[in-house]
């Protein structure tokens, strides 16, 4: 028999959780200053973009899958597994002798940080009602902002000071306070019924995601847009989707149920995630090579730099939480997400080779507020309108349609810039002088070249950062549109803080209340 979880040890789960998160989110970005130091210990250049490409190939697997299996196994076994792999998985990276088992171990890293992610979500929305919820949401946006800032610079400090398996030796303390926790506080009502399998929908969906993976950290870097390379990704990608969503019409507990998407609101949200993501983290992925090219900024002084959209982003996170406990309404945040985030794409596709520091971080900052405000609200909307036993599907739906946005945009992105850098590069740098996209956004390059050159230099990728800029513009329309759409269903009340432990839907009796 499960004793109902009280507030103490709800609150010492979330912080399991939240160290959980900070572990999966910083091994993302971590090695990014490590890595030169690391091929200079292991060997291995030409599998390099692999030790990072394993990692996040790995999480976005396991991601909807972990999520599913959750719903059907428990969340408790779920986020001990994703633990005790995460775990192991850091250990070995910390150990590894060779480049072969470095990236070995990080597709084990990876899969457990899928795990803890998915669990992260799920649980939070199994442990406090909406209202409440929102709030500690809002906190889980607070370590994702820090850790995508904080990578690179303890990866940078640790590789200085001590040793590149550093970071992975960090994860260990961190990991065994979540397990502990887990283990001695975490008590939720077992499933009912015994679990069926949807084996077919996670050989496909996991295949599917794979290729799409692989597809936009290839395309148009490591193979043109145009290869063989490329259009096979594609090609795969989509028959294994198509061949996917065929498979879930049949399964008797697939993956992502397609019924979840019959909801609008569920729908509109991933939706909505999916333009945040390519919006506010892609655009962000690209925003410290337009300080180092452009402003003549250092690589650390380049990434602190986004502190500015970096803080807007976890004050309105903070904002629309805080709105959602007082009033119970949400609706309209998403659409405001979509407007500000607009206004800030439209300020810094004004930015030239003369905009300063102050302005540039003014309109980050706009930008990163209007991320924020849909953060975490696209997962509340999500797991309002799912049934208890649709949980975690709706949680990891919602971020896997982040994840494929970020990914998309930054594919789509770095093209554009690519392409524009090269066809204004030409007009602006004599005859002969022209350096290659590759060499124009190291610094080490950059320093060496005449100051004509590198003045010719900064002023192409202003304009091509202002295309940019400028063609996620209607990406944005697109996605305030839809969150238009978005109606306002009740918040119901659920979690196993509440007498009955495991919630229920919010039924049709509270949609009778929704309102456009």
């Amino acid at each position: 028999m499960n004793v109902p979880m009280g507030r103490r040890e709800r609150l010492l789960v979330f912080g399991g959780l939240l160290l959980a998160g900070l572990m999966s989110s910083l091994d993302a970005t971590v090695l990014g200053t490590a890595l030169p130091t690391i091929v200079g210990d292991l060997g291995g250049l030409d599998r390099l973009a692999w030790v990072s490409t394993a990692y996040v190939l790995a999480t976005s697997v396991a991601v909807p899958l972990s999520g599913r299996l959750g719903d059907l196994f428990g969340r408790r076994p779920v986020l001990l597994a994703g633990l005790a792999a995460f775990l192991a998985g850091s250990a070995a990276c910390g150990a590894a002798p060779t480049m072969t088992l470095l990236i070995a171990f990080r597709v084990v890293q990876g899969a457990g940080a899928g795990c803890l992610l998915s669990s992260m979500f799920a649980l939070t929305g199994e442990l406090f009602e909406p209202r409440e919820r929102a709030r500690y949401q809002g906190y889980s946006a607070i370590v994702f902002a820090v850790s995508s800032v904080a990578g690179p610079l303890v990866g940078g400090l640790l590789t200085d000071h001590a040793s590149w398996r550093w970071a992975f030796y960090l994860n260990l303390p961190l990991g065994l306070a979540a397990l502990a926790t887990t283990l001695l506080f975490l008590r939720l009502p077992k499933p009912k019924g015994r679990p069926r399998v949807d084996y077919p929908g996670i050989v496909l969906l996991g295949g599917a995601v794979t290729c799409f993976t692989l597809l936009t950290s290839w395309a148009g870097g490591r193979y043109a847009w145009a290869s063989a390379e490329t259009l096979g990704l594609a090609a795969a990608t989509a028959v294994l989707l198509a061949l996917w969503l065929l498979a879930e019409r049949r399964a008797a507990e697939p993956v992502i149920p397609p019924r979840l998407f019959r909801d609008r609101s569920f729908a509109i949200a991933c939706a909505v995630a999916a333009v945040g993501g390519a919006t506010g983290f892609g655009l962000a992925t690209y925003l410290p090579m337009f300080f180092q090219v452009v402003g003549g900024a250092g690589a650390t002084e380049s990434g602190l730099l986004l502190l500015p959209m970096m803080a807007a982003l976890l004050a309105s996170s903070s904002l629309a939480g805080r709105r959602i406990a007082r009033t119970g309404r949400y609706h309209r945040l998403p659409a405001a997400s979509m407007a500000v985030s607009a206004a800030g794409v439209a300020l810094l596709a004004t930015m030239d080779t003369g905009t300063g520091l102050v302005a540039a971080g003014a309109f980050m900052a706009v930008l990163g507020f209007g991320a924020g405000l849909s953060q975490q609200v696209v997962l509340l909307v999500a797991q309002n309108s799912a049934p208890p036993r649709d949980l975690g599907a709706a949680s990891s739906g919602v971020f896997a349609a982040r994840m494929v946005g970020t990914a998309a945009g930054m594919a789509v992105f770095g093209s554009i810039v690519s392409g524009r850098f090269a066809a204004e590069v030409g007009k602006r740098v004599p005859a002969g002088r022209v350096p290659s996209f590759d060499d124009a956004v190291r610094p080490e390059v950059l320093r060496t070249l005449p100051a004509p050159v590198r003045d010719g230099v900064a002023e192409a990728f202003a304009h091509a950062f202002s295309v940019l800029f400028a063609a996620s513009l209607p990406l944005l329309a697109v996605g305030l549109a839809a969150a238009l759409l978005l109606r306002h269903v009740p918040l119901a009340e659920r979690g196993p803080g509440r007498p009955g432990g495991q919630p229920d839907r919010p039924g049709a009796a509270a949609r009778e209340g929704a309102d456009g």
